[in-house]
């Protein structure tokens, strides 16, 4: 298939997908998202030539939400290693939601994940006490091949003002020992890193390194070590999309992170970085929009992990 028959086959995925726009709903438990246009859908796939497809509202900023814990994470393997994280946080996935008290497993007394609210509490925690917010920020930036993400500060005030259960999972968490910095510390600098604005050409940017076990194709570097690429990616297919996760690995088969901003970050291996947007969303807070173009484009390309005919 040529360049141009890809493309077209993008653009008709998006425009059947905005079909099914009005079954869900934009996320509404925090003021500022409520603002979220629900009727908008793009997605950006970067290959490992560097060429990049584009369909839909790819420009259009939003918020990391939840996908800013894959940075976190990347961050803390490469900086504190395996033993470190994993003594705090667990490895594995959770059926209950996103912000429950019970991902805290009562078997080992940690996070079952550090890709729930409670597991990525922890990281924030420890990599806080390393690195400072602009200095992330700046990390992700080179991660995105930004100039430079932005915060955007009147969401970020709006989920610091209504962050009840994330205040409740840090106070447990602090009863049993998982937090290593403050616990105002580590609620600032979490709930900063989900009001991220970047848009999904730049999501795919850094999927795209995933992708290619940590190496951009695009400048030539190492950007990520290879086995914190494969712990990472491991995790996100098993953990990556709240408890709809198992759905999204049988039917699209793709390690992927979901954010409540409509953003999904997804990696082929060794094929595409995928950046994805729509901000309306099914039960679990996942794009409904996103998730539609990608199970068309990865049945009919087999993207699948374990896809026999590749």
């Amino acid at each position: 298939m040529t360049k141009e028959e890809f493309q077209a086959l993008l653009d008709h995925s998006v425009k059947e997908a905005r079909a099914i726009l009005p079954q869900g709903k934009v996320a509404d438990y925090i003021p500022e998202l409520k603002k979220a246009k629900s009727d908008q859908l793009g997605i950006v796939l970067t290959d490992l030539d560097g060429n990049i497809f584009a369909s839909g509202d790819t420009e259009q900023a939003f918020t990391m939400q939840s996908i800013v814990k894959v940075f976190a994470l990347i961050y803390a393997l490469e900086t504190l290693g395996e033993d470190v994280v994993f003594e705090k946080v667990g490895m594995e996935p959770s059926g209950a939601s996103f912000m429950e008290m019970t991902t805290l497993s009562d078997f080992s007394n940690k996070p079952s994940n550090p890709l729930i609210n409670a597991g990525a509490l922890v990281i924030a925690s420890m990599i806080s006490q390393d690195i400072d917010f602009q200095q992330f920020l700046d990390y992700i930036s080179g991660l995105c091949a930004s100039d430079g993400l932005k915060v955007n500060e009147a969401v970020f005030d709006s989920e610091l003002n209504h962050s009840e259960r994330n205040h409740a999972l840090s106070w447990e968490l602090k009863r049993l020992h998982l937090l290593t910095n403050s616990l105002e510390d580590t609620l600032l600098f979490y709930t900063r890193g989900c009001a991220v604005e970047l848009t999904a050409r730049e999501l795919s940017r850094f999927a795209v390194i995933l992708a290619n076990g940590g190496f951009d194709p695009l400048s030539g570097e190492q950007k990520v070590d290879p086995d914190v690429v494969k712990t990472t990616l491991t995790l996100l297919f098993t953990c990556g999309l709240y408890n709809g996760t198992g759905e999204f690995a049988v039917r699209i088969g793709l390690p992927a992170k979901s954010g409540v901003g409509g953003g999904i970050l997804a990696a082929a291996h060794q094929r595409f970085g995928i950046g994805a947007f729509g901000p309306s969303l099914d039960i679990y807070g996942n794009s409904i929009g996103a998730i539609k173009v990608l199970s068309e484009l990865s049945a009919k390309y087999d993207w699948h992990t374990f896809a026999w005919n590749k």
